[in-house]
């Protein structure tokens, strides 16, 4: 395996983004969303959480891994390992590359499917994270 399955759209990381994930989570780190104190930081200004970036993977993976018509449901069966490499600043666009690295079949007719993920950032030579995610596809019994 190991073969590129498919590259998602740009998505803008925007302030109003880093903003609302900031206040579902709870996390107001001011490196997150206080754009004056964080120019003076170590990243010169806001950048995303790395939970943020994290969880546009499934936004991407709809957007980028063809899926077969009878699949009822992917669902996120968890990371092997998640590394964040490179931090997002605000306005910049990521994209997620899915590399397929192994299926394993599983009871029920569902199959494990481990994908190997990197965000890139824009123009940015480091990806901002890199990952082996988990999905489980389990399929329709009754296709149409």
């Amino acid at each position: 395996m190991g073969s590129l399955i498919g590259v998602s759209p740009w998505m803008v990381v925007d302030q109003e983004r880093i903003d609302a994930f900031a206040d579902v989570t709870e996390d107001h780190q001011f490196i997150h969303v206080n754009p004056e104190a964080a120019a003076k930081g170590p990243f010169g200004k806001t950048i995303a959480h790395g939970f943020l970036s994290l969880s546009l993977l499934s936004r991407m993976a709809q957007l980028a891994i063809p899926l077969p018509g009878n699949v009822a449901a992917g669902i996120n069966y968890g990371f092997d390992r998640v590394r964040f490499l490179a931090p997002v600043q605000s306005g910049t666009r990521v994209r997620a590359r899915f590399t397929l690295e192994n299926v394993t079949p599983r009871p029920g007719g569902r199959l494990l499917v481990r994908y190997g993920v990197d965000v890139e950032i824009e123009n940015e030579g480091k990806p901002a994270l890199s990952a082996d995610w988990l999905t489980m596809l389990v399929f329709d019994d009754n296709p149409s």
